[in-house]
């Protein structure tokens, strides 16, 4: 009898030891996982792939990719200043720390959610482009879909858990495959191991699979409760590169273990070389919700007036860029990095008179111009801020390419004054890049082009 309060208390203790266990084993993530060649897109290795699960603040993929997309669109900058609202300062960490009406720039708030995957600088972003968060939100879902993102369904900007909030080992991958070729220019925010983040330096939540695994670019890794230690990685050895992605890792070491071996994996039977086929990007998203393009009117630039270069315009919630006021003299055009080939310019003059009967002023008559003697660029001068570029594709022959460096430079010559037309052989084929711009240039002269359907992407180092 007198034994019978001690063996309460032992089995007291046995208890609550047993209940304090029992969430580990019973709220164990599901495991996923998936490899592909990000060159092709083929599936290499898929587990579980196409499991809903929570994807976690892999989400914040998303979310960058449509501020890149906006910010190519023209409906937001890297310097427009976002305003923090309540919603997002109260985030739960990991956050950067922000303020609820505090102002920052949106360079900052993407520096923060790709490096330290910030869940407040996410809502922030997504607000600021969204007007809120469920507005963003249904963006989101419709970007995912035109990606073929089957299975996923977004809430929120940064993929704290909520119910309904879902996504799976395949579609990540898919995104993360976007990432990589739709915004190339962007893409090294992924493996910084630090930033400047404006009120804080971030350091980067995966740094150590980034220091330990030769190749490894990004991407993004994520961890809540409910997801378990997820992880979309890519790395590029040589002309190859793979994607791996996991989901329901059960620590940060056993994850990163995991997509070692997928990665490996990836790497042994990718082959050596193989044709790229990019992706398509999404069709254009909607236009911004109202709020979105109230409060772009209030933090950017103000309305426009007649005078003044690159100024915003906005007509009916959309914003775009104006051309210049002021045409300037008709000049030669740029020098080319080989011989004149007068057939090539004859051609190539007769295309761009078309194109000038469609877009007035963007060129004189094919008599005005006169082809300069050959010149080799042998250096750029980076001074004045002018270390930015812009792609305009990638071609089977160097004529190609030079073709079509010539063509764009007669149609925009007033965009791209003082670039030089550079041609860049690689295994892959021959890229045709103006160089020596500045962002602003940059920038101005791929919307101009896009706006004609030609593909142009910026090259530099930005974020």
């Amino acid at each position: 009898m007198q034994n019978r309060p001690h063996t309460r208390h032992l089995r007291a203790v046995t208890l609550f030891l047993l209940l304090a266990l029992t969430p580990v084993v019973a709220f164990a993530a599901p495991y996923a996982a998936f490899v592909m060649d990000a060159r092709t897109g083929e599936v290499i290795y898929a587990q579980n792939a196409d499991t809903r699960l929570h994807p976690a603040s892999l989400t914040k993929m998303m979310t960058l990719y449509i501020a890149f997309q906006a910010i190519q669109r023209g409906e937001i900058t890297l310097d427009t200043d976002v305003t923090v609202t309540r919603n997002a300062a109260s985030e739960p960490p990991s956050k950067l720390g922000l303020k609820a009406g505090q102002k920052i720039k949106l360079r900052y708030l993407l520096r923060a959610a790709a490096v330290k995957s910030a869940n407040d600088a996410a809502t922030a972003i997504g607000e600021a482009i969204g007007g809120s968060e469920e507005a963003f939100a249904t963006r989101m879902n419709r970007t995912a879909a035109a990606m073929g993102m089957t299975n996923t369904t977004f809430k929120n900007a940064n993929g704290l858990t909520q119910d309904g909030h879902l996504s799976t080992a395949r579609d990540m991958s898919v995104l993360g495959r976007h990432v990589i070729y739709d915004f190339p220019q962007y893409y090294n925010l992924f493996s910084r191991r630090t930033a400047d983040a404006g009120i804080a330096e971030v350091r980067h939540t995966n740094r150590r699979f980034l220091d330990s695994y030769p190749g490894a670019d990004g991407i993004k890794t994520g961890f809540t409760n409910a997801a378990g230690f997820n992880l979309v990685a890519s790395a590029q050895r040589g002309q190859e590169r793979i994607i791996a992605t996991v989901f329901g890792g059960t620590s940060t070491a056993q994850r990163n273990g995991k997509i070692k071996e997928l990665m490996d994996m990836g790497f042994a039977k990718a082959p050596a070389s193989a044709t790229l086929n990019r992706p398509e990007p999404p069709a254009a998203a909607p236009a911004p919700a109202p709020a979105a393009a109230a409060a772009l009117m209030a933090s950017n630039t103000g309305p426009a007036t007649n005078g003044g270069a690159g100024k915003t315009v906005r007509v009916s919630g959309r914003v775009t860029r104006s051309l210049r006021p002021e045409a300037r003299p008709m000049q030669a055009a740029p020098a080319v990095d080989l011989a004149v080939d007068t057939d090539m310019i004859n051609s190539v003059l007769a295309e761009a008179v078309q194109v000038a009967a469609v877009a007035p002023g963007a060129i004189a008559a094919p008599g005005s111009i006169q082809p300069q003697a050959p010149e080799v660029v042998t250096r750029i001068s980076t001074s004045g801020g002018r270390h930015w570029g812009v792609n305009v594709g990638r071609y089977n022959s160097r004529y190609d390419a030079e073709k079509v460096l010539l063509r764009v430079a007669l149609n925009e010559m007033s965009t791209l004054d003082g670039a030089v037309r550079r041609v860049t052989q690689n295994a892959r084929g021959f890229d045709a890049n103006f160089m020596g711009l500045t962002r602003e240039g940059a920038d101005l002269a791929c919307r101009r082009l896009q706006a004609r359907n030609q593909s142009c992407f910026m090259i530099g180092s930005e974020g």
